[in-house]
């Protein structure tokens, strides 16, 4: 498939910057050779803003190919290589999932995340994407020019998780509570509040009895002042100007009875340099920053 630019690009809110920063990395990554990316997400660059696609298009020619990616992970150590491996991670488990008959899966926060156009098989499935409305009008219009329509094993369900429950907007999606269900939430618990948080675990365990939920989280150490963590005043710095603070974080020694009290038992809890070790190797600069970073599933019981 060709993807071409939409003329009409993407209005670039608050609510979807950090979106459209990993549709960057997306983007850099699937540029990439064949033989040396980790995934292929051909949408990636359609959600890019001029100077964000200058910067991709920048990174595909040979020398510069090389200088990009150190610049970024320079000045925000970790952001690039551990969004890029963890989109791997999430990729395999999913596609896994799929693999073992999973019947339906819903995304929260999905931002620009485009796994379900681009991964073989999920067209099979339901999927239910969930996301604040801004950054979904946005996505949905982008999609409509590349693709001419909505797929229609697709369902987009507008929704502010620090202002709504998950389970307000079930019946409205086509969400069946009988099917096993997968649940993606990537990239989201480290800006809500803990009542959010625990609200929509308890809403996904009792909206699908049987269900997985892989999602991402950070160290709660993070959120202390005084905390130190490679890049984490840089990090902190680039949030704010973007409009966006993280609020929300686990220990990961708590992690396991959080989830048993919430109806999930907690089956993997991955660090970002494990991942990023699994997927990009054992070069320092590339295991630098981000080491609060991590990737957790859960499964009811």
């Amino acid at each position: 498939m060709k993807i071409g630019i939409p003329p009409d690009l993407v209005q670039h809110n608050q609510t979807s910057r950090t979106a459209e920063y990993m549709a960057l990395f997306r983007a850099m990554e699937s540029a990439r050779s064949p033989s040396r990316r980790l995934f292929h997400d051909p949408f990636a660059r359609t959600f890019l803003r001029p100077s964000l696609r200058i910067i991709r298009n920048l990174a595909t020619i040979p020398v510069l190919g090389a200088f990009i990616p150190w610049m970024i992970d320079t000045r925000w150590p970790g952001a690039r290589s551990s969004g890029v491996a963890r989109t791997r991670l999430v990729d395999d488990l999913l596609i896994r999932a799929l693999q073992n008959g999973v019947e339906q899966v819903v995304i929260l926060g999905a931002g620009f995340d485009c796994r379900a156009y681009r991964l073989a098989g999920i067209d099979r499935v339901r999927v239910i994407e969930v996301d604040h409305p801004d950054t979904q009008q946005a996505k949905c219009r982008n999609l409509r020019h590349v693709l001419g329509n909505l797929p229609n094993h697709v369902r987009f369900i507008p929704l502010d998780f620090n202002r709504q429950g998950l389970e307000e907007i079930a019946s409205a999606s086509g969400f069946d509570g009988n099917r096993s269900t997968f649940y993606i939430w990537e990239g989201v618990t480290n800006y809500l509040t803990a009542s959010a948080v625990e609200a929509t675990f308890r809403a996904m365990r009792r909206l699908a009895g049987n269900s997985q939920v892989l999602f991402t989280y950070i160290h709660s150490a993070v959120l202390d002042p005084e905390t130190s963590f490679p890049g984490k005043d840089r990090l902190k710095k680039t949030l704010q100007s973007a409009g966006e603070v993280w609020t929300f974080g686990f220990n990961p020694a708590e992690l396991k009875d959080y989830l048993d009290q919430r109806g999930f038992r907690l089956v993997d809890d991955i660090g970002s340099v494990e991942y990023r070790t699994r997927y990009l190797g054992t070069h320092p600069r590339l295991l630098r920053g981000y080491e609060f970073y991590r990737v957790a599933m859960g499964i009811s019981q």
